[in-house]
């Protein structure tokens, strides 16, 4: 039998703990065949991004156009995009191959603090790609900056209003994360623009530094879940599991603060 296919669409990290080399572990541990196209390359370890190359527009859409004339595509997830051109090439593969459910991960910063996409690629993200997708999955920075918010939310009411701001983006589900909220649990918010009620996914706060490729395991979760079939809420429900699990299977190979693990993580 043939495993479900997913696509991911997102930089390489050479640590090994997020982006490409996260979303596929992820895929491989939910039994999901992944497929990649890579939009950036960069040379990065546990304390710092050293070295950042963006891949042009071009080869970006070639990958993506390889795939999905290829392989059927049960599922696809944006990352680290880089580029205001590779999000429009992004958005235009997405119409035109039908790339769907679509998960896209905002990812504007790296977690050293590193900036990963600009304001005019934040400007197309918001524009172009955001009403084509199924889901996005901001974290709280993220989320405000999408939101064109001063500051990141600091409660769930904030929380609420922002994925709500965002929702009128043109996106038909927001999962804002609340990992980097004060308190013993992380919750992340579901909202959907069909009506359905706001929903809390709650889990243990864990105390440990090994933390780095979280929203990138998450997202990917999400997509891999997506791809085997199951509905939006039951796959967030699930990656939130999953992720929960990952970071406490965490390990730390370097001087800084080490990565979650998908691979120590079985899918429930």
């Amino acid at each position: 039998m043939r495993p479900p296919v997913a696509l991911t669409v997102a930089g390489t990290d050479s640590g090994g703990g997020a982006g490409i080399a996260a979303d596929l572990k992820t895929f491989a541990a939910h039994g999901v065949w992944g497929t990649c196209a890579v939009t950036a390359v960069t040379a990065q370890n546990t304390i710092r991004v050293d070295d950042v190359q963006l891949l042009g527009l071009e080869i970006v859409a070639a990958q993506i156009r390889a795939v999905a004339t290829d392989m059927p595509l049960a599922a696809t997830k944006t990352g680290m995009l880089g580029h205001p051109a590779v999000v429009r090439a992004v958005a235009m593969a997405v119409e035109e191959f039908h790339l769907h459910p679509l998960v896209v991960d905002p990812v504007a910063t790296a977690s050293s603090g590193e900036r990963l996409l600009s304001s005019a690629g934040l400007n197309e993200l918001r524009d172009r790609l955001l009403p084509l997708s199924d889901l996005v999955t901001p974290n709280l920075a993220e989320a405000a900056a999408l939101a064109r918010w001063p500051d990141p939310p600091v409660g769930r009411e904030e929380m609420q209003r922002v994925g709500e701001a965002i929702l009128g983006l043109g996106p038909k589900a927001v999962l804002v994360t609340g990992g980097h909220l004060l308190g013993a649990e992380a919750a992340d918010l579901l909202v959907q623009a069909d009506g359905s009620e706001p929903r809390w996914f709650s889990g243990p706060r864990l105390d440990t530094p090994n933390t780095h490729g979280t929203g990138c395991v998450l997202s990917a979760a999400i997509t891999a879940r997506l791809a085997r079939g199951e509905d939006l809420v039951q796959a967030v429900e699930g990656a939130k599991h999953f992720v929960t699990a990952a970071i406490a299977a965490g390990v730390g190979l370097g001087a800084g603060p080490g990565a979650v693990n998908p691979s120590g993580s079985s899918p429930p």
